[in-house]
C-alpha cells in the first residue's frame, strides 16, 4: 500500500479546478461527455437597490441544483419566490436540465416548493435541533 498525506487544499488547488475535472474523466466513461457545470445566479432589487430577493445554483449532469433561494421579509407573498423560482428554472432548462433538485428545512419553505411542483423524496429527521431536512425535486 502506498503511503500518503491528507492537507488542506491550498486556494490556487481549488482554483485550478484540477479535482473536478479528474472527477469528469472518470465520469465520462459511464455517461460520456457531458457540459461542465453552468451557473444560474439571480438577484432582486427593490427601486433602492437593495437586494430583496436572490436564487444561487448551478446546472450540473442536466440538473438544476438550487443551493439557495432567498426573500427578504418584507417582499414575501407578493410572487417574487415563485418568478425566482420560474426563471431559475427556465434558465436551467436552456442550459440543458431535465429536473430541479433542492434541500430545505421544515422551517423553511417546504410549502412552497410542493405548491410550485417539487415534490419530497427524501428527509432527514433530526437534522437539526428536531427540525428535518427535506430533499425534494421536480421534472422541468
Amino acid at each position: 500500500m502506498t503511503a500518503w498525506t491528507i492537507i488542506e487544499a491550498t486556494q490556487e488547488e481549488v482554483r485550478s479546478g484540477e479535482l473536478g475535472r479528474r472527477l469528469r474523466h472518470f465520469n465520462y466513461g459511464f455517461v460520456g461527455e457531458y457540459p461542465e457545470s453552468q451557473p444560474v445566479w439571480l438577484s432582486a432589487r427593490d427601486a433602492q437597490g437593495r437586494m430583496v430577493g436572490g436564487l444561487r445554483g448551478y446546472v450540473f449532469l442536466y440538473w438544476l441544483h438550487i443551493d439557495v433561494l432567498w426573500v427578504d421579509e418584507a417582499a414575501r407573498t407578493a410572487g417574487l419566490g415563485s418568478e425566482l423560482l420560474g426563471q431559475a428554472e427556465t434558465k436551467a432548462k436552456s442550459l440543458g436540465a431535465h429536473s430541479a433538485k433542492l434541500d430545505t428545512f421544515e422551517w423553511q419553505a417546504r410549502d412552497f416548493y410542493a405548491k410550485r411542483g417539487y415534490q419530497e423524496f427524501g428527509r432527514i429527521d433530526n437534522h437539526t435541533d428536531g427540525f428535518y431536512l427535506a430533499f425534494m425535486m421536480k421534472k422541468l
